[in-house]
């Protein structure tokens, strides 16, 4: 029997919670679902007797793209619906061809969060048949009707050690850079072609003066509990521990989602996080710190505008605001996240619906694209599988061989990262589950 829908996932704590509520409404309907990560084993039931119908991806920006995240996973397939992940770019970003779709991916169904999207990919090329406005899927959980999915603020401040009783303010890190030695900026650089090294200098400048800035409030404030939501990259910041030592109502926390502090708090404060929109979506408020400028090839566009706070005095008093107005304008934010009293998952599903029933709006894998099977690839994946349920270093198993050691620990990184336990899935799906009617 034929699987309906595969959702491909890539970043687990971006896009696996959202996936599991939009597969959960897909088999309410009727339809069957599997979610899988990108670099899941090929197996051969995807290509004959369970093929799926719809490939719902998590990016498609190229030819390659098509060749890797759906020939090579289900072979061919007309019906490919893309979840477009990042859609919260600079405008520099979104001047560029490569995220302004390439080749046969104009002929995939790019989904977009909002009207401002739509209308720059349709101005690049895409068909608007393509280019349908769903809303933004992990959105929904902010909704009125996903009430109570999220922990009390006395539960959370319970779970951490913090005072409930206290006014509970958070601080969503975007510092990634400022913990990078200069050496691994220039690494990061030279991989990516583009210099990293300004903006490596804006993220130090602008974090070391917000520290000062929290240092400086919570000295004369013991009745703030500041949690410092910390960027992945910042896991190993002297800075960050020395400031925790020095002031005991300074938190630095990792553990549990930006949405779920968010909802917590009692006040927020942002550098340049796409989770704004977030803030936004949970019908709350915050303020935008700005030290320093931000060069505008790196700032999403979606703060362009925006009401920043760039001095000490300001953000002391800004701390003391109950109702703080948004600090950006209305038609912006909701620009690019589409407003509507159906919630996206429900939008989104009724896109797939529409896409499985009809016949396809285009045919990506036609003229133009030339399908070519990853063998390397494929073999690789086993065997790194194989290793990591073994739980086996490559570096240590193929130890005579540094390049294939590095190659084959690249991919057991990326695997172990990306892995969600049975265990864990079903209970995230328990938890989805009654707020899905």
């Amino acid at each position: 029997m034929g699987l309906d829908f595969l959702i491909l996932y890539e970043h687990t704590v971006r896009e696996y919670e959202s996936d599991l509520l939009l597969k959960l409404e897909l088999e309410r309907r009727g339809y069957t679902a599997e979610i899988r990560q990108l670099l899941d084993r090929k197996k051969l039931k995807y290509f004959t007797w369970k093929k799926p119908k719809v490939l719902v991806s998590s990016c498609m920006y190229d030819n390659e793209a098509i060749n890797s995240h759906v020939y090579n996973n289900i072979g061919r397939c007309d019906k490919i619906v893309n979840l477009h992940w990042e859609q919260m770019l600079s405008d520099t970003q979104e001047a560029a061809d490569w995220f302004n779709m390439n080749g046969n991916a104009k002929k995939c169904v790019q989904t977009c969060w909002g009207r401002r999207t739509a209308d720059r990919l349709i101005a690049h090329g895409m068909k608007e048949k393509n280019t349908p406005v769903t809303g933004a899927v992990m959105m929904d959980f902010l909704r009125p009707e996903f009430a109570g999915y999220f922990k009390s603020k006395e539960a959370l401040c319970a779970e951490h050690g913090l005072d409930p009783a206290k006014k509970l303010h958070l601080y969503i890190s975007s510092f990634g850079y400022a913990s990078m030695t200069d050496a691994e900026v220039k690494e990061l650089s030279e991989m990516a072609g583009t210099d990293f090294s300004g903006f490596a200098a804006t993220n130090r400048v602008s974090m070391a003066e917000t520290l000062d800035w929290f240092d400086r409030y919570l000295a004369g404030h013991p009745e703030v509990e500041l949690v410092y939501r910390r960027h992945p990259s910042e896991w190993n910041s002297p800075t960050l521990t020395a400031l925790a030592n020095k002031r005991p109502n300074f938190h630095v926390i990792f553990s549990d989602s930006v949405k779920q502090w968010i909802v917590a708090a009692d006040s927020i404060s942002i550098w340049m996080s796409t989770a704004i929109a977030e803030v936004y979506m949970a019908g709350k408020s915050c303020h935008i710190l700005r030290p320093a400028p931000i060069e505008h090839e790196y700032d999403p566009v979606i703060y362009a505008g925006a009401k920043y706070i760039t001095n000490y005095e300001d953000f002391s008093a800004a701390m003391d605001e109950d109702e703080p107005p948004f600090p950006i304008e209305k038609e912006v934010i909701e620009g690019y996240f589409d407003p509507s009293p159906i919630p996206a998952y429900k939008r989104m599903a009724d896109l797939l619906e529409q896409v499985y029933q009809e016949p396809p709006r285009d045919h990506p894998m036609g003229e133009g694209f030339t399908p070519h099977f990853n063998w390397l690839k494929f073999f690789a994946l086993w065997g790194v599988h194989i290793l990591f349920a073994l739980r086996l270093s490559p570096k240590k198993v193929f130890f005579f061989h540094k390049g294939l050691a590095d190659f084959a620990q690249r991919i057991y990184g990326y695997v172990e990262k990306a892995y969600v336990p049975k265990a864990q899935a079903k209970a995230m799906e328990a938890r989805i589950a009654p707020f899905v009617k």
